[in-house]
């Protein structure tokens, strides 16, 4: 395996005029082989625009595996003796239509065909989805993997993709969305522990002609119906090795080593695949059909603080903030851990013994998070709380091993708790770091999740929870008693929320499903925030794609195999 490559994305504009938008990805090609690269990514739906008046207008500027606009895309990957990877709408036996990716060896061979696993808005009606699992497919740069846009706005498919091996993931991608190169395509990087390489288009994303028309029906403003650019590559720890522009034509590269995707370790050591836990996960890839997801009837807001610290605080200092926050008309009051890391565990306990009577004197009606180290039946635990004057409300120990709470038994499943106002779930911090995670609280209907948060690392403030939220439509604080590596954050759910519907509150601002979000500053305060705990029962992005029913159950089966 080769030990360094070089990979470049190219980012450009694709119209309706199917010979033109292949002399453009010629000519691409050319310009990006000028970086001398081995690996070149173009954007999803290169052969015309995503728009179609018809699903035989659609059937018939696709393309044909064997057809001429692909041979020369395969031939152009060998006169530059370089992997391409291309995504088009392709022709398919009985007349249907697919959006696929495709790579090329540098020999012109066609060596993977993925189908998208799930599409958004009229994709749905024109398009075909994959059914069975993505291929990864070993070359000697490394094991590629390759998925197309809103694969990449959920979590499943690139997961798939490095549960089945792949290092370095293709990600061709056809967006309007900021939250895409801000937020989805990065993440995808970090919380697998893999390379992603991702191509974006710019230029107007509809028919040039139509573009005023569009913005009028829809009430997106015209800027908003073009390419968002930010084609980009990205490190396995999330860090964004190169970055385009948001509207330009242009070619970025960055020389990478896809070996370093094999090392699953976090800080602490905690290897991230070999502590997942596949068995709990066979909801997320049961058949959503069968499934009966509960009533959600929370509140259309809901008065939540955070409350920070500086330093260690007694217990005096504690209930004194947590009562402020009561004060100030809180209901939900989260707390950082008490414990970042327990180098002592029994210690660790016998200080939280005492520390969280102090927290439930203080809750008057409200529920205050925190997470602490508690005795269980068969050892010590380290687990999130959920407070009220009562004592302990919810109970939620570690569900995934980490060495730095090595000694903590675990348990085996997530809860959550319906209070006035929302269903509640609260989680260690190390919990957080698995994508199936939340994806089993949706399942449970959770409107509001509550992270007392110790983060090693920068991505896990910056785009991780941050994801969580967005793919799931939940609700989420996350607090820290040190921003090393970021501050406390809010996720609120907006209402308007379903692209080319009629929004009542806000603009269309560019966001595909990013909620708002606060960042906090550092240091000792009590900081007020209004959840929106309702907004979490709509989970439709656009019309027929929903995030949590229409995920692609069926070719992610990985995700819960043993």
């Amino acid at each position: 395996m080769t030990a360094t490559i070089r990979v470049a994305a190219a980012q450009f504009h694709v119209g309706n005029d199917v010979a033109a938008n292949l002399a453009t990805c010629l000519r691409m090609l050319d310009s990006a082989a000028e970086c001398r690269p081995d690996l070149i990514l173009l954007p999803e739906f290169c052969n015309h625009l995503s728009w179609y008046d018809s699903g035989e207008q659609c059937y018939e500027v696709a393309v044909e595996l064997d057809g001429p606009f692909l041979a020369a895309i395969a031939a152009k990957a060998a006169e530059l003796g370089v992997y391409v990877a291309i995504n088009c709408t392709v022709r398919r036996p009985g007349g249907l239509t697919t959006g696929s990716s495709l790579l090329y060896s540098p020999q012109g061979e066609l060596l993977a065909d993925n189908t998208k696993q799930i599409y958004i808005g009229h994709e749905n009606t024109f398009l075909e989805k994959a059914l069975t699992p993505a291929p990864v497919v070993d070359t000697p740069l490394g094991r590629l993997g390759l998925y197309a846009c809103m694969d990449g706005v959920i979590n499943e498919p690139p997961r798939a993709l490095a549960l089945n091996g792949a290092q370095v993931l293709l990600n061709s991608f056809n967006s309007f969305a900021t939250d895409e190169g801000s937020l989805h395509v990065p993440v995808r990087a970090a919380e697998n522990r893999v390379f992603v390489v991702a191509a974006n288009k710019v230029g107007p994303l509809v028919p040039e002609g139509m573009l005023d028309a569009v913005s009028a029906a829809t009430g997106i403003p015209p800027r908003f119906l073009c390419g968002a650019g930010e084609s980009q590559i990205v490190a396995p720890d999330g860090e964004v090795l190169a970055i385009a522009s948001m509207d330009q034509e242009e070619v970025i590269f960055a020389d990478i080593q896809p070996a370093l995707a094999l090392d699953k370790r976090r800080p602490d050591g905690t290897d991230l695949f070999a502590s997942r836990r596949p068995a709990l996960y066979r909801p997320i890839t049961d058949d959503p059909a069968g499934q009966q997801l509960p009533t959600m009837g929370g509140a259309q807001q809901l008065q939540a603080a955070l409350v920070q610290w500086g330093g260690e605080a007694d217990a005096a200092q504690l209930g004194e903030q947590v009562a402020a926050a009561v004060r100030g008309g809180a209901a939900l009051v989260l707390l950082p851990p008490l414990f970042a890391a327990a180098s002592e565990p029994g210690a660790a306990a016998e200080r939280c013994a005492a520390l969280l009577p102090v927290i439930s004197a203080a809750a008057g009606e409200a529920h205050v998070a925190t997470s602490a180290v508690l005795p269980g039946e068969t050892g010590l635990q380290h687990c999130a709380v959920l407070l009220d004057r009562h004592g302990i409300a919810l109970r939620q120990p570690q569900v995934h091993r980490s060495e730095r709470f090595a000694f903590s038994v675990l348990a085996d499943t997530f809860s959550s708790l319906e209070l006035p106002g929302a269903r509640v779930a609260v989680l260690t911090s190390d919990d957080t770091l698995y994508p199936e995670t939340f994806r089993l609280l949706a399942l449970q209907g959770v409107e509001v999740a509550l992270v007392p948060l110790a983060p090693l690392e920068a991505w896990e403030l910056r785009t991780g929870l941050v994801e969580r939220a967005a793919e799931n439509r939940i609700n989420l604080l996350a607090c820290v008693a040190d921003a090393q590596f970021g501050e406390s954050l809010a996720c609120v759910l907006q209402t308007d929320f379903t692209v080319l519907t009629e929004w009542q509150e806000r603009p269309f601002d560019g966001l595909l499903s990013q909620p708002e979000l606060t960042r906090f500053p550092a240091g000792a305060g009590v900081f007020p925030v209004i959840l929106r705990p309702a907004n979490a029962a709509n989970k439709v992005v656009s019309e027929n794609t929903d995030l949590l029913a229409d995920r692609p159950w069926q070719p992610c089966s990985v995700i819960s195999a043993p």
